[in-house]
């Protein structure tokens, strides 16, 4: 996985995203999910792959980790999945949906 520079860091394989514990998810019956900011009353909306990502954003994986289990879990991953789930990434950390783990070493 290559780095990427997102707006106060550089996103790596070894970036692991958390999620930010103040967020809600709120799922809806057909898979589609709203993360909701209730300090700024701001939302976001997340299809299906979205909220299976949000779901693994709990410090323990990697970009790569969280690539190689939605290449297990999910049919048909295109090859742009790791460009894509770093624009998820950055776009959730830029919100501040999200934040980052880095792994030690």
């Amino acid at each position: 996985m290559k780095e990427s520079t997102g707006k106060h860091m550089i996103i790596t394989e070894k970036t692991r995203p958390v999620a930010n514990p103040l967020i809600v998810l709120r799922e809806e019956f057909d898979d589609w999910a709203i993360l909701f900011d209730p300090d700024t009353g701001k939302g976001m909306g997340l299809n299906p792959t979205g909220v299976f990502i949000w779901k693994l954003l709990d410090g323990s994986y990697t970009l790569n980790d969280i690539l190689e289990k939605l290449r297990g879990e999910c049919e048909d991953v295109p090859e742009e999945a790791e460009n894509d789930l770093k624009e998820l990434i950055r776009e959730l950390t830029e919100r501040g949906l999200a934040g980052f783990e880095i792994a030690g070493g």
